[in-house]
């Protein structure tokens, strides 16, 4: 008997730990000073939400109260989950700030994809497929490249593994961003395209800022080691979470949800908070 009372309370201890891990969003803050910004400027960063209505996002938007919310795919999932409720969540979304969002993976596996983009169009976000948008806060002028890479299919993993996947050149999507104005602001669900991607990657362009998700922080993040796997990357991905670089700086998001793996140890959902300011030494 005691075998078994024992055997209960280890279960319900790691039920509860396995639901702290997953449902305990963390805040993690940036500051960037630039000569183009004039008044401040918050922007929230959501990514890989996976059909997750996460009400407690909203509770933390609410405690952050952003200027502009950036969502960097993989809002509804390959399966078009909970598709209604993630609707009703982007209007939440909206009710707080303006949305600037991209695909993923996840929605560019969906047979329904371009009536799934119409519709969060119509709902009030702003759909960017390998499109530029503007907007004004504070005398700010915020300038957003939404690049549509679909790297979507499984056989792209295979190929990204093996070395033989050849990524999209995007330079005409770049060269677009380069002839406007204002702090630019890259949206790409793929970190790793920053700069692992040899004559392709995006570091060698003029811009201020990429954020990016689709790693989950390495599902696991492991004390001393660090982030674990992340498709794409494989093993120990460097461009799992935090900050790269100067200028261009790259954030990357552990994301909010979970894909196909249901668990993240050490690694819990994150909100990126990134403060644009004024250079002090302007």
């Amino acid at each position: 008997m005691i075998y078994i009372i024992i055997a209960v309370i280890i279960t319900l201890i790691l039920i509860v730990f396995c639901y702290y891990q997953n449902n305990t969003i963390d805040k993690t803050e940036y500051i960037i000073q630039s000569d183009k910004i004039e008044g401040g400027v918050t922007i929230a960063h959501l990514s890989d939400l996976h059909s997750k209505p996460f009400k407690k996002v909203l509770k933390k938007l609410d405690e952050i109260k952003p200027d502009i919310i950036a969502v960097t795919g993989d809002y509804i999932n390959d399966k078009c989950k909970n598709k209604e409720k993630m609707m009703e969540f982007g209007r939440e979304l909206l009710n707080r700030a303006p949305v600037f969002y991209i695909t993923g993976n996840h929605e560019r596996r969906l047979e329904n994809f371009s009536e799934l983009m119409e519709e969060l169009s119509d709902l009030g976000f702003t759909v960017l497929l390998n499109e530029t948008a503007q907007t004004e806060i504070n005398s700010s002028v915020i300038t957003f490249l939404g690049l549509d890479e679909n790297q979507a299919d499984f056989k792209d993993y295979k190929a990204r593994k093996k070395g033989t996947f050849k990524y999209k050149d995007m330079k005409p999507y770049f060269e677009k961003l380069d002839r406007l104005n204002g702090f630019k602001i890259v949206l790409s669900h793929f970190p790793e395209n920053f700069e692992s991607v040899k004559e392709n990657n995006y570091s060698q362009y003029d811009f201020d800022l990429q954020l990016s998700g689709h790693a989950h922080g390495g599902q696991f993040i492991l004390p001393f080691i660090g982030p674990i796997y992340s498709p794409g990357q494989g093993l120990f991905p460097k461009y799992a979470k935090g900050s790269f670089g100067e200028r261009p700086r790259l954030i990357v998001s552990r994301g909010l949800g979970n894909a196909e793996f249901p668990l993240r140890l050490f690694n819990h959902p994150e909100i990126n908070v990134i403060y644009l300011e004024k250079d002090k030494f302007d």
